[in-house]
């Protein structure tokens, strides 16, 4: 087995029964849950806040990769992490000054990752990614679970795999967000990347954990 990161996306999970869904894929081997907050204006979907973040960490230990598809996150740190969160995320695109709000991230203690999207270069993580424990490559536009896989993305892990290598930052995380299934967690993986989002591939299946062994 190797040490791929699975953190399955709770936006494909029943909301009515998500401790449930939490549940199964806790039993199933998942690594982390991943968490999308959306806010209608920086993507067009508009999901969940800290609130709901205070309620999954009172059922799970899995840690909580939170990624804030949002506007002026840095209004909303400190919320989020009193929450429970273990990893905060933040989009490139959403800010002005990134290096600020990952500092403000770390100042409480846990993790920073900054997501680009699909059309954004690699360059725009230079001036920063010394300061990253996670970057998180967009294979889809963000806003909605169970769009198509962007191969035309998949240079972009290479990318940044060469850039961690270069500058010597082997314990950053790559990981890889959107249509995430058998076969193109497979591609990612060969890319560079070694955490898998994946939602609706993982809480459709009618067998979770062998789902989940199946990214791996």
């Amino acid at each position: 087995m190797n040490n791929i990161i699975i953190s399955p996306s709770i936006l494909s999970a029943d909301f009515s029964n998500l401790e449930r869904d939490i549940k199964k894929v806790e039993e199933a081997g998942a690594d982390w849950i991943h968490v999308d907050v959306m806010d209608g204006h920086f993507v067009p979907n508009i999901t969940i806040g800290a609130p709901v973040v205070k309620s999954i960490r009172k059922v799970t230990k899995m840690p909580l990769d939170v990624h804030l598809m949002i506007e002026n996150p840095e209004n909303y740190i400190k919320d989020f992490v009193n929450a429970g969160s273990d990893i905060i995320t933040i989009h490139y695109e959403a800010v002005k000054n990134v290096k600020d709000i990952i500092d403000q991230i770390k100042v409480f203690g846990i993790k920073a990752g900054v997501s680009i999207k699909p059309k954004t270069q690699v360059e725009v993580l230079e001036d920063f990614i010394s300061d990253l424990d996670l970057i998180l490559i967009m294979t889809v536009e963000p806003g909605f679970g169970g769009q198509k896989f962007m191969e035309d993305c998949l240079p972009k892990i290479s990318e940044i795999k060469n850039l961690l290598e270069e500058y010597n930052l082997t314990k950053t995380v790559i990981e890889v967000d959107g249509g995430i299934d058998n076969k193109t967690g497979k591609l990612a993986i060969k890319a560079g990347a070694n955490a898998l989002v994946a939602g609706s591939y993982i809480y459709n299946s009618s067998d979770i954990k062998a789902a989940i062994t199946c990214l791996r």
